[in-house]
């Protein structure tokens, strides 16, 4: 079964995540889910495929009210991050999906319509939602051709979609990074393959690099914190990528 844990939380502003699930299928690929809150109003970031939306759905449920998600995230067009879209929709009608104008003609085929989306352009856009100063970051061919982080500046946490991935063993089920230098050989060739650019990933760690950053958190494997921020941006900014070896 799939939890929910609170990473972050002032007042009625929290980050929770909906982390690895001991109990899914071996042929799904393991993910994080998060959520962003305040108050009554919640956003869902990459809430996951349509194999994993019962996990999620009733992890969720026994700790918030789903029917408060008025938004979800889509960092990319990818089954793993967004194909459980018209389950959401079921359980809240009138939710928003927050993409990359790339993929609006794309992802309508996991849901939605025409009012379904908001669309992100490639500079990005920071936006309130409903109270909190968020903003969607470009993260393009890390790894998909429209890709985008969600920055939330008050409490400091970057969610990072695939980069930060790491395809973890089934016993190593850390929330969060213990020992960098072992965590990372997990993550290696997860980057060389999925990121496509090298120059794409140098902008991403010059722009991250200048962030104020506490954790930064992927979609695939464990949040990095503290230190561990620097850490990554470094190792990631120093990695050849775009090759099979």
């Amino acid at each position: 079964m799939k939890t929910v844990q609170y990473i972050y939380e002032e007042g009625e502003h929290k980050w929770a995540v909906i982390a690895r699930d001991p109990e899914k299928p071996s042929y799904v690929i393991d993910t994080n889910e998060y959520l962003v809150i305040n108050n009554d109003n919640a956003l869902l970031l990459d809430p996951g495929g349509q194999e994993v939306f019962p996990a999620v759905f009733s992890a969720i449920s026994q700790n918030y009210d789903p029917a408060n998600i008025r938004a979800l995230f889509a960092s990319h067009q990818d089954p793993d991050i967004i194909s459980s879209l018209d389950l959401w929709l079921e359980v809240r009608p009138d939710s928003k999906c927050y993409l990359s104008w790339l993929w609006e003609s794309f992802v309508p085929h996991f849901g939605g319509n025409d009012k379904t989306f908001i669309s992100l352009p490639d500079v990005g856009l920071e936006f309130d939602f409903y109270g909190l100063d968020l903003f969607a970051m470009p993260a393009h061919y890390l790894h998909s051709s429209g890709n985008f982080h969600l920055y939330d500046k008050k409490a400091k946490l970057l969610f990072t979609g695939d980069v930060g991935a790491a395809l973890m063993p089934e016993d190593k089920d850390n929330m969060y990074v213990e020992d960098f230098s072992q965590h990372i050989k997990y993550a290696e060739g997860f980057h060389r393959r999925w990121m496509g650019s090298n120059e794409a990933k140098q902008d991403w760690c010059v722009r991250a690099s200048g962030m104020d950053i506490d954790m930064l958190c992927p979609q695939h494997g464990a949040i990095y914190r503290g230190k561990d921020v620097e850490r990554f941006i470094n190792w990631f900014s120093d990695l050849k990528v775009g090759i099979t070896g």
